[in-house]
């Protein structure tokens, strides 16, 4: 019967499998499926996928080859999650950026840590970035590629630049307005510690001020790293008296530069002042604002200046203050051009990133940079550098400069490798869980207590019962003083016990049946 079923199928299958003259398509029938399904069928598979293998067009193989490409190349940056504390400043991998037209792409070497950056983080400033943003207004380092349309930089050149964010990071790119060629001997360090700082100091004080010799100037936070660039800059005109006022830690450290007439502490600089000249001075320089735009206007003499250049005492918490905010503009006087006009006094302000991003003043910045750098040049001034960071430890940096505790700049450098983190203490408990651990404690020692004095008593009483056990045949006294006593001891003696017991029971079967 086998034999007359399987004939036809294979003459079937012999007749399906010729190739017929028009068609390519492979014929596959019930028996290939059922008999040849690990032969045929794997042949015919294979045919199939070279004939797909051999019919990819050329758009498909290349959109398979782009499929096969690396994944964008990143970089370390330091990026602001949202406003508000250390917490939202992370470091995080970016995707590289590329130059676009104008821009040319820098490798960072070294950033600048700004007041402006903390008001950045706090959400403080007039018209703040969209979150998350790559934060930093000021970096050096080197040219890595041109964009199109860009003259006068070329890759390898060493820059500094100032973009409008995105400046700690690895990589940026910047439109060649902001970018500057560095002094060769210039490391890439004092290139960031020098640019903003003595750049607003130079403005402030040769085309604000207009600064002659024989004047007097109070200068607030003497010790940051705008104070004493224009400290430096003040020294290049003869016969200048500075009234430098910051905390009395810092008094010692600038005391030995010899370059501040008056060191005076920030809690009572406006009897301490009088008390040295009763006329005041020609010159404030504030970049506190609020009620210290009073005081210091009240200790102008006829025809002198007041400067305000910075709003750091905004800046009171680690998170932005709205009260601290609001009374800090509201501590300000409102002067009118007639009480200046009576009294021969004026006032005077200066922002740094209104001018360069929102005012045009590119070419302006860029011939005061090259001035400075003549300066520089010169010997004239030296950026005071008071220490480098890795990015990893940019928020102990902020908070640093947040306690006014740094004398000069403050640099970030990418290369560096970051402080090694303290291991976190273990956590201190409570009282209440200290008592119930306590308690705890005490209720296992006396289990413990408890259990020793019964396995001794259990092992003792056990064996007694095993051995009456083994006299009487009471078979269920002895299992529970097994059961109760020790765990080894109740493995070895149960069998012994339950065996004499069956043998018990067995003899006195005997003894009544006779």
């Amino acid at each position: 019967m086998t034999e007359t079923t399987e004939a036809p199928v294979v003459a079937q299958t012999a007749e399906t499998k010729t190739p017929s003259p028009t068609t390519e398509t492979a014929v596959v029938t019930p028996a290939e499926n059922g008999h040849a399904e690990g032969g045929d069928a794997k042949v015919a598979a294979a045919a199939g996928e070279e004939q797909t293998n051999g019919a990819a067009t050329p758009d498909e193989k290349a959109k398979a080859e782009e499929k096969k490409e690396d994944p964008p190349k990143e970089m370390r940056a330091v990026v602001l999650t949202g406003f508000g504390g250390f917490k939202n400043v992370k470091i995080l991998k970016k995707p590289e950026p590329s130059p676009q037209a104008g821009e040319v792409l820098i490798r960072v070497k070294a950033c600048g840590l700004n007041f402006q950056d903390l008001m950045v983080r706090l959400g403080a400033i007039d018209s703040p970035p969209k979150t998350p943003t790559i934060l930093g207004f000021e970096c050096a380092g080197e040219i890595e590629a041109v964009g199109e349309e860009v003259e006068g930089f070329k890759v390898g050149d060493r820059v500094v630049a100032l973009p409008e964010f995105r400046a700690w990071s690895e990589l940026v790119a910047v439109p060649t307005k902001y970018v500057y060629h560095i002094p060769e001997e210039m490391t890439f360090q004092d290139a960031a510690a020098i640019v903003m700082n003595y750049l607003v100091a130079y403005i402030l004080i040769f085309d604000l001020v207009s600064l002659r010799e024989g004047k007097s100037m109070l200068l607030h936070s003497v010790g940051g790293g705008v104070g004493q660039a224009i400290v430096q800059l003040v020294r290049t005109v003869p016969n200048v008296t500075i009234f430098g006022v910051c905390s009395k830690s810092k008094h010692e450290a600038l005391a030995a530069t010899g370059l501040i007439d008056h060191l005076i502490d920030r809690s009572d600089y406006v009897n301490e002042v009088r008390k040295i000249t009763t006329e005041g001075v020609d010159i404030v320089m504030d970049c506190l604002c609020g009620e210290e735009c009073n005081r210091g206007y009240g200790l102008l003499k006829p025809m002198g200046k007041y400067i305000l250049y910075g709003s750091s005492n905004v800046v009171t918490g680690e998170t932005k203050s709205f009260f601290s905010v609001a009374r800090s503009w509201w501590q300000v006087d409102k002067v009118s051009p007639i009480k200046l006009f009576d009294e021969n006094k004026s006032l005077g302000g200066f922002n740094l990133r209104h001018l360069l991003y929102q005012q045009d003043g590119s070419e302006y910045v860029r011939s005061t940079v090259d001035k400075i750098f003549g300066l520089w040049k010169e010997g004239k001034v030296r950026p005071v550098v008071d220490s480098a960071w890795a990015l990893e430890d940019v928020a102990e940096a902020m908070q640093k400069m947040h306690d006014r505790k740094n004398i000069g700049k403050l640099v970030l450098d990418p290369s560096m490798e970051p402080k090694p983190k303290p291991a976190t203490p273990a956590k201190s408990k409570s009282k209440k869980q200290a008592s119930e651990d306590k308690g705890g404690k005490k209720d296992k020692d006396d289990d413990k207590k408890t259990g020793e004095n019964g396995s001794g008593d259990e092992k003792k009483e056990g064996g007694d019962v095993a051995e009456e056990a083994k006299t009487n045949g009471d078979a269920e006294e002895g299992g529970a003083a097994q059961v109760n006593g020790d765990g080894a001891a109740e493995k070895k003696e149960e069998p012994a016990a339950v065996a004499a017991t069956n043998g018990d029971a067995t003899e006195s079967e005997k003894k009544e049946s006779s």
